[in-house]
């Protein structure tokens, strides 16, 4: 079956996860080499966590984002920018929080679980953007401590994010799988609305996933070489 080509789609919908970062270096989540084999996430990625020991939570999400600041968007997530430029029906649904969609250019982009780059008071219920690094200051006016607006463990998906989500993957003719687990839930049930309406499915990773079965074309190899091949 003949690779789809991006050209033949008007409605192309990216669903975007932490193997298209890998490329520029940002570690996966599971797997070899992954973040959470190395740090247990209810010492640092959960409210409880936040909660008992806000500095030491920030102390490591300072450290992310040192990390991340420290890295470029790829091949990868150009063509995505460049595809969106060129057709105008082209969006972005991501599981990273790392905004390299947003450094390459990218727009229109829904991030499920939220961003690095954005904090939040939940006493007083503001979000803003921040990409200080280290992060400060720590609290807010009102003297709570400013949080990470990232779903962590044991959070839910904010409603709003996932009735968008949903409304773009029902409205693609195109889906395009690059670099997710598809372990991770509830976000890997979303690309199935896109499925279930009739849309063209690419699955692009190293390896196959517990969803592969699910796409009629799968692609394996580097995101960045998989999303070339599609020009």
């Amino acid at each position: 079956m003949a690779t789809p080509r991006f050209a033949d789609f008007e409605r192309i919908l990216f669903f975007t996860g932490a193997g298209l970062s890998a490329e520029s270096g940002i570690p996966t989540y599971r797997g070899k080499g992954g973040m959470w084999t190395e740090y247990d996430y209810e010492d640092y990625a959960c409210q409880r966590a936040f909660d008992a020991e806000p500095d030491k939570v920030w102390d490591f999400h300072d450290k992310r984002r040192a990390a991340v600041a420290a890295c470029a968007p790829n091949d990868g997530h150009r063509i995505i920018a460049e595809v969106q430029r060129e057709r105008a029906g082209t969006s972005v649904v991501t599981q990273n929080i790392d905004g390299l969609h947003q450094r390459s250019g990218a727009t229109d982009i829904v991030e499920l679980h939220g961003s690095l780059w954005r904090v939040r008071c939940d006493r007083e219920n503001i979000v803003r953007d921040d990409t200080s690094v280290p992060m400060s200051p720590r609290t807010c006016t009102c003297g709570a401590y400013w949080r990470p607006d990232i779903v962590w463990f044991e959070d839910s998906l904010d409603h709003r994010v996932v009735r968008r989500a949903r409304e773009l993957l029902e409205g693609c003719d195109l889906l395009v799988s690059v670099g997710t687990s598809g372990i991770v839930y509830p976000a890997a049930d979303l690309p199935r609305l896109a499925m279930q309406n009739g849309a063209t499915s690419v699955e692009i990773n190293l390896e196959d996933t517990p969803v592969s079965p699910l796409y009629q074309h799968r692609l394996r190899g580097k995101a960045s070489e998989m999303l070339a091949s599609m020009r």
